[in-house]
């Protein structure tokens, strides 16, 4: 496993991510520990959650199953835990949002169900267009004197709403964001517009999640012909159909390499000098054992003909512009 520093900061992290939205929704709590025991068994010490995962009438039952692993295996202070705030956990109108009042709120109840006394990486799940930068921030100011949090990140963040996020944080003097987890793979390239600009001139790290693109590229035509079930099926019509001919030709460069479609999706994301971590999302410990090693250029320059960049490539304007 390799590791890395998280953005501008010193918290070291392994470069692959493990994320846990099956946990609770898809999977039991069985299977979830057996999942996060391989993990670590093979080096990843970050896992990523999020208060909305295995929701069950009200209560995060990702984080619930977490914080029973961690409380069994010892392996809190090897762990870099990270968990995010924003999406609806009741019908509530406050328990929803980026209100100081829900930040603080949602904090405390993530740290019960994970049986813990901070977070790592607390991370805003959305950009929320009704809450001021100034309370935002002395919400979070707060938890990070209090010792409850350690990093706050964003996930679904425009390159501006970064900008902008940091330039007030810079004016309180406090931290800002570290780390942006953003919808990032070979079929879904828009970040490379303005996020990751962005994200690279502040110093933020970026999460690519989904970086199947929902299983379109873990080699989906084969399974459909093998008749494997999984999401690469399940999501046929609107995942994989539209890019029939491109994973056609995908599936055929990663069997002449001899590699799983899926190491070489997640060896070009890692290839990204602004790619932190990729999440992964696995609904079985098999599903981690991926045979990744270095892409090299001509590797890299094919993918990009059979996944065209938007625009010109790179980052806006020049992407669109002269």
């Amino acid at each position: 496993m390799e590791y890395t520093r998280l953005g501008r900061t010193g918290l070291t992290v392994s470069r692959l991510c493990l994320g846990t939205m099956n946990f609770g929704w898809q999977l039991g709590e069985a299977d979830s520990h057996a999942i996060l025991d391989h993990a670590a068994e093979i080096g990843i010490t970050f896992v990523d959650t999020a208060n909305m995962y295995g929701r069950e009438d009200g209560d995060g039952l990702s984080e619930r199953f977490i914080g029973s692993w961690l409380a069994t295996s010892g392996r809190r202070d090897r762990t870099v835990l990270a968990t995010k705030v924003y999406a609806p956990m009741s019908d509530d109108p406050n328990d929803r949002g980026l209100s100081a009042r829900n930040i603080i709120a949602s904090c405390e109840a993530s740290l019960r169900r994970l049986g813990t006394d901070r977070i790592d990486l607390f991370q805003m799940h959305h950009v929320d267009r009704h809450t001021g930068w100034a309370e935002i921030w002395q919400a979070m100011e707060v938890l990070t004197a209090q010792g409850k949090i350690r990093y706050v990140g964003s996930s679904n963040f425009a390159g501006w709403h970064l900008a902008r996020a940091q330039a007030v944080a810079d004016h309180r003097n406090f931290l800002g964001v570290v780390s942006e987890q953003c919808k990032y793979n070979l079929l879904t390239r828009h970040a490379e517009l303005e996020v990751l600009p962005a994200a690279a001139e502040l110093g933020i790290g970026i999460l690519p999640y989904s970086p199947l693109h929902f299983g379109a590229l873990s080699g989906a035509l084969r399974k459909q012909r093998e008749g494997v079930p999984g999401r690469s099926v399940l999501h046929a019509p609107e995942r994989v159909e539209p890019h029939r001919a491109a994973l056609q030709r995908f599936e055929e460069f990663c069997a002449e390499l001899g590699t799983e479609p899926a190491a070489v999706a997640i060896g070009w994301l890692l290839s990204r000098p602004e790619v932190t971590a990729a999440v992964l999302g696995p609904r079985t410990r098999e599903q981690l054992d991926l045979p990744l090693e270095p892409l090299t250029g001509e590797v890299l320059a094919t993918l990009d003909d059979i996944f065209p960049p938007i625009g010109n490539g790179g980052p806006a304007p020049e992407a669109w512009a002269w």
